[in-house]
């Protein structure tokens, strides 16, 4: 794994603002999830080209080779830019269980194909429970001798709809399994989800044996499952702390210029207060993120609780800092067209993807008593 100095980062993350600022604004994020895709299939291009796309691919299968580290700064500048992309899916989810199943023949025919963009892959880890643990795989898998089919039921995949490559975890005899199976292949029914968020896009999957492929493992399924999760849910606190420095950034500059009753509103005692516990939160935040990144990165004992302590606090200061946000806005923020409502959307919709934050708290008070 390559791993930046800290002047390459910031000219990455400086690069990746720039592109989103241009490409990746306010409109473009409210064209592209109008869209039946859900993003911007140029602006994906343009990620891919970057590195973006790749990031953690192995240079071998045409990635960046970059690590956990790189990984949440860049997240935070997705969830800055409420970035609308399969980029959790299939930049961090499948490759990051592909590399830690260990097979390599799978990372060198799948790995290229997603680094560069051109295939969109996703994971398919829980069922309509959502429980995003082992006992709530809802998948089973059959073997005839010559090959593998899947039945069941998987939900809340994510960029499910329009996925070219499924990874499914499902039961076999001896345990989880990971397969590999085409989700527009026979057996698969792919239906859409409602969801909170416009620019999230979720999928539920009705299996009837439906033709898969096994995926060796040079370690058991469900501990690359963790890993890669561990993964998921680092960008996932990156991109939640990213959104909540965007709004709090905006909230200032807002109560800077909002004059009532003759002042800037800032001024006012009450709104002093709210902001303060907002960069408090937001600050927490990013602290929480960027040191479950360097732990993961260092392969330190303590970083599953790490990654489940950014988890929770992330998700919890990107839902406070939105609804405050929204509050000291006023009424304007309460409309449609406000991008405050935007980010309350995101943020509560982040804050149950992966696991919702007592289920984070549950597993960090579990992790710390290991």
């Amino acid at each position: 794994m390559a791993r930046l100095t800290a002047e390459d980062r910031t000219a990455l993350t400086d690069a990746l603002r720039r592109l989103l600022a241009e490409h990746g604004g306010e409109a473009q994020v409210r064209q592209a999830m109008q869209t039946g895709r859900g993003y911007d299939p140029d602006l994906w291009r343009r990620l891919a080209e970057m590195g973006v796309v790749g990031l953690i691919a192995p240079e071998a299968c045409g990635g960046a080779g970059l690590g956990p580290v790189e990984l949440e700064l860049v997240m935070e500048e997705a969830g800055a830019a409420l970035l609308c992309s399969p980029l959790i899916s299939s930049g961090v989810l499948a490759p990051a269980l592909l590399q830690a199943l260990g097979d390599e023949e799978a990372c060198l025919r799948l790995l290229p194909g997603i680094a560069g963009g051109a295939t969109i892959a996703t994971v398919a880890l829980t069922g309509p429970a959502g429980g995003w643990t082992e006992a709530d795989l809802a998948l089973e898998a059959a073997s005839d001798g010559a090959g593998w089919t899947l039945t069941g039921e998987a939900s809340f995949v994510t960029e499910g709809q329009g996925a070219d490559v499924l990874l499914a975890v499902a039961r076999t005899r001896e345990g989880a399994a990971v397969f590999e199976v085409d989700p527009r292949g026979g057996g698969v029914e792919v239906k859409a989800l409602p969801t909170f968020d416009p620019t999230l896009r979720l999928a539920s999957m009705a299996f009837c044996e439906a033709p898969a492929r096994a995926l060796a493992g040079a370690r058991p399924a469900w501990d690359a499952v963790e890993a890669a999760m561990d993964l998921a849910r680092l960008a996932l606190a990156g991109e939640a702390a990213g959104g909540a420095r965007r709004v709090l950034d905006a909230t200032v500059d807002y109560a800077r210029q909002r004059i009532q009753f003759g002042r800037p509103i800032g001024s006012f005692q009450a709104i002093k207060h709210m902001a303060a516990d907002m960069l408090l939160e937001t600050e927490s935040a990013i602290s929480a993120a960027r040191h479950a990144a360097r732990a993961l990165a260092e392969d330190d004992a303590g970083a599953g609780a790490a990654v489940s302590l950014a988890s929770f606090a992330c998700a919890d200061a990107f839902v406070g800092a939105a609804a405050a946000s929204i509050q000291m806005h006023g009424g304007i923020a309460f409309t449609w067209a406000h991008p405050a409502h935007l980010y309350l959307r995101r943020a509560r919709a982040d804050a149950q993807l992966f696991g919702a934050p007592s289920f984070h708290r549950e597993r960090y008070l579990a992790q710390l008593g290991g």
